[in-house]
């Protein structure tokens, strides 16, 4: 097999290690990797969120399964650009990795489909001051998420009232991960 991991963090090196040790694999890529995984395998200069190239890679390159470490190029629809082409790949469809990236997609998955889940209120950036009141009104300790890709900074944990507000003003307002937009907010339970 011909084998493409996505992505040059430590996940993918783990994935490329585990490949490398198959005898069924008989060449190994990594786009874009890191000095670490160019050890074990061939090096691709494409980023993560370039799907076409990525593609076009794949088929080129007759890859016979490509895996997807990060969510960021799943959330843009990887999966199915790839299955659409006909290529083999390891993620989920743009629609079900909304499971992953959209804290209120997957709240509210949840709740209709009956899975335990902490109790949960999502606001929208016209709503601070419905979310700063709803907050000061939490027991402790209060656990803020947004909504959307985060790349693992969507989550704090607030012992404190003020600690809440202060911490929603910098999610909603200041652009403190990147750009504003939804919050959830709910308590531990």
């Amino acid at each position: 097999m011909n084998i493409l991991v996505i992505a040059s963090g430590g996940r993918e090196h783990a994935l490329v290690w585990k490949f490398k040790q198959s005898s069924k694999v008989m060449k190994l890529f990594c786009a874009p990797g890191n000095p670490g995984i160019e050890a074990l395998a061939e090096l691709v200069p494409l980023e993560t969120m370039d799907l076409l190239g990525l593609a076009d890679f794949a088929e080129a390159k007759h890859i016979d399964l490509t895996v997807v470490g990060p969510e960021q190029p799943l959330a843009a629809g990887i999966e199915d650009m790839f299955e659409e082409r006909g290529l083999r790949i390891f993620g989920p469809t743009k629609r079900a990795a909304e499971l992953e990236w959209s804290k209120t997609f997957s709240k509210e998955f949840m709740r209709r489909h009956s899975v335990p889940t902490a109790y949960y209120r999502t606001f929208n950036l016209h709503q601070f001051e419905e979310a700063c009141l709803y907050v000061s009104g939490c027991s402790l300790p209060i656990v803020l998420k947004a909504d959307g890709l985060a790349a693992g900074k969507g989550v704090v944990i607030c012992e404190k009232h003020d600690e809440a507000v202060a911490n929603l003003h910098g999610m909603m307002h200041t652009k403190a991960l990147g750009r504003p937009g939804k919050q959830l907010s709910w308590k531990n339970s």
